[in-house]
């Protein structure tokens, strides 16, 4: 089986990545049928954009500190391991953001969009779904549309659902919200498209987070999932992302 390798920059990561490359070898990404990545949770979200456009699937081993998407380490079997994997298929937000210059920014985000407030000034938003207005002003520090893989991140630290993984669902999670008050957010279907408006956008800066890119100044933001982009995360068998996702939900 031909790997390909994507390690963290600390130095465990590195050390590990050079054993494995010594003992089985390494391709270029386009050959391999396999990435396996080297690192924590941030190390495998960025390999998830790195890789965005290969067909190889990604296989985490977890070097860092929580590795909730990623296998445990182990340097032996690997090939095995790689193949006896558990296949589970993702795909990514599409987020088109329209700043105070009118200039369209478009990223994806495997995880989450979130807008932030820029200033002291709380910012003031308002949530369309579906080309219908369901919040007129939302006054908050911010708020997210998550994905069920990145509901156990932000969104759920925020206070947000965590999702079953085949749920076709998306989050909508407030952040610190003022009026109206005590919003829970909302859990919409994954086809959905949510647009926000900044309101007084001059006034009350707001930026926009795709994972870690951030468009700053924005007066609108769309999102919708994008189902033309898959990545495929190969997990063990006898540790799956699913009970993974069932522990957050009942013990935390």
């Amino acid at each position: 089986m031909k790997l390909a390798f994507y390690a963290g920059r600390k130095p465990r990561a590195q050390k590990a990545l050079e054993e494995l490359k010594s003992t089985y070898g390494a391709v270029d990404p386009e050959e391999a049928a396999a990435i396996v990545v080297l690192g924590g949770d941030g190390t495998m979200l960025r390999a998830l954009h790195e890789f965005e456009d290969y067909a190889a699937p990604l296989f985490g081993m977890n070097l860092g500190t929580l590795g909730f998407l990623l296998n445990h380490h182990n340097k032996d079997g690997l090939v095995e391991r790689i193949r006896k994997a558990k296949r589970f298929s993702i795909h990514p937000l599409q987020m088109k953001a329209t700043d105070q210059d009118n200039k369209t920014h478009e990223l994806v985000a495997f995880n989450e969009v979130s807008l932030l407030r820029e200033t002291h000034n709380s910012a003031k938003i308002q949530i369309s779904v579906n080309g219908v207005m369901r919040i007129k002003e939302l006054v908050c520090d911010g708020v997210m549309v998550s994905t069920p893989v990145g509901s156990t991140a932000y969104n759920s630290s925020a206070g947000g659902h965590i999702l079953p993984l085949n749920s076709n669902v998306l989050s909508v999670t407030p952040i610190s919200p003022f009026r109206p008050r005590r919003w829970p957010g909302a859990l919409l279907h994954n086809q959905s498209k949510i647009t926000f408006d900044i309101l007084k956008s001059v006034e009350r800066p707001v930026s926009v987070s795709a994972d870690s890119k951030e468009v700053r100044n924005i007066v609108k933001v769309d999102i919708t999932e994008a189902r033309k982009i898959t990545k495929t995360l190969l997990y063990d068998p006898d540790n799956p992302l699913e009970e993974r996702i069932f522990k957050e939900q009942f013990f935390g």
